[in-house]
């Protein structure tokens, strides 16, 4: 493996906030339903992990090109929490210029607080409407209605907010491809600059895993149903840039691009993963103690790290392959390279059988997932293992 400069690979920061008033059935994120949420403690725990990531070799002086904070529902904390947390960041790191997105539910109590949201610092909100049908979204365990998700939008452009995602499902219990196309249009009326429209999966470990809704389209209508919605989505301008991903020119989400090209992003609060590139070029994965109360305990005696370990040649093959063939424009031979450390040589060939095979497209020194390689991605893969 070649010696990678970690100081050439874009750092983002994504921070975990695990509380949500309840967790939805097809929920299989780390999250748990608050009680009494230690804010203060909890904020002063997160910054004290950033002060021990800081402390990897070759980090301290990278700067933070983005920062997301994800959860659970991070607009449970007030905006006073949420600007002390961002002005420690601050403090800590240089983060001037970056993109800065607070995942927001749309209910009311949330919603009052996005003027403090972007006053704190944040610019980029992203709120998980799921669906305009309350019907659908009773089913899917959500606590808001219809009103309330268009009202949390228009609350949003008031606060100042000019780059907003809304998070939307499609292939919802007993729901038409006519009621999935008029929520799709739903979400477009309102001109957010970006949208991610996904799939319902039944995740493992979730309760409509163990007791699936009746009414789920087969594979067939789920298809029918992306390829209308895309077509949908492109007469409106947004262009797909990632499987689930749509954006207005130049609002593409600039945290979860640098996930899917291989770059480095920190992870601090409970359950939060990181994947960095330390100054002698080996690149770690990292995971932090996973429950809420554990973690505060532990960041307390300095010891948050549930595991770490070093990426091997194979780990950073197909790891570096099942996110750069999510985006839509693929990967070039030098990204690989200088993402990796390793040489192209170690997945030329296999590269060359998947475009005989119809499953990648080569231009130039580019290669992207074909149409037919999307929808047999992880067949794909398995070829890279």
């Amino acid at each position: 493996m070649a010696l990678l400069q970690a100081d050439t690979i874009p750092l983002s920061l994504y921070i975990h906030m695990p509380w949500c008033v309840r967790k939805c059935p097809y929920c299989d994120f780390n999250s748990h339903a608050a009680g009494n949420i230690e804010e203060e403690a909890y904020i002063d725990a997160l910054l004290q992990d950033f002060d021990g990531e800081l402390e990897l070799p070759g980090v301290r002086n990278r700067g933070i090109t983005s920062i997301f904070i994800g959860g659970g529902t991070p607009s449970l904390f007030s905006a006073d929490a949420i600007k002390r947390l961002l002005s420690g960041i601050a403090q800590r790191a240089v983060c001037g210029a970056a993109e800065v997105t607070l995942e927001a539910n749309p209910g009311s109590a949330d919603s009052s607080k996005f003027a403090g949201y972007r006053e704190a610092g944040v610019n980029r909100l992203s709120i998980g409407i799921q669906s305009f049908d309350d019907a659908k979204l009773a089913v899917l365990g959500r606590i808001h209605n219809r009103e309330t998700a268009m009202q949390a939008i228009e609350k949003a452009r008031i606060a100042g907010f000019d780059n907003l995602n809304l998070d939307l499902m499609y292939g919802l219990p007993e729901q038409s491809e006519d009621e999935a196309m008029l929520d799709l249009q739903q979400a477009i009326s309102f001109q957010p600059e970006h949208l991610s429209w996904y799939q319902l999966t039944l995740e493992p470990n979730t309760p409509f895993h163990h007791s699936p809704p009746a009414g789920l389209a087969d594979n067939d209508q789920l298809a029918d149903l992306s390829a209308r919605g895309i077509e949908q989505l492109q007469q409106a301008g947004y262009s797909q840039y990632e499987v689930s991903a749509y954006a207005q020119p130049g609002k593409a989400c600039r945290h979860n691009l640098n996930y899917w090209q291989f770059g480095d992003y920190l992870g601090i609060g409970a359950g939060a993963h990181a994947k960095i590139t330390l100054k002698d070029g080996t690149i770690v994965r990292r995971h932090k103690q996973r429950h809420p109360q554990r973690y505060l305990a532990s960041v307390t005696a300095a010891d948050a790290l549930s595991s770490s370990r070093v990426l091997t040649e194979d780990d950073l093959r197909l790891e570096f392959m099942m996110s750069a063939l999510r985006l839509n424009a693929g990967f070039r031979q030098q990204d690989y390279e200088l993402r990796t450390g390793l040489a192209f040589s170690s997945i030329e060939e296999t590269l060359g059988e998947q475009v005989k095979k119809g499953l990648l497209e080569r231009s130039g020194d580019s290669w992207r997932a074909s149409e037919s390689g999307r929808l047999h991605l992880d067949s794909l893969l398995l070829d890279f293992s």
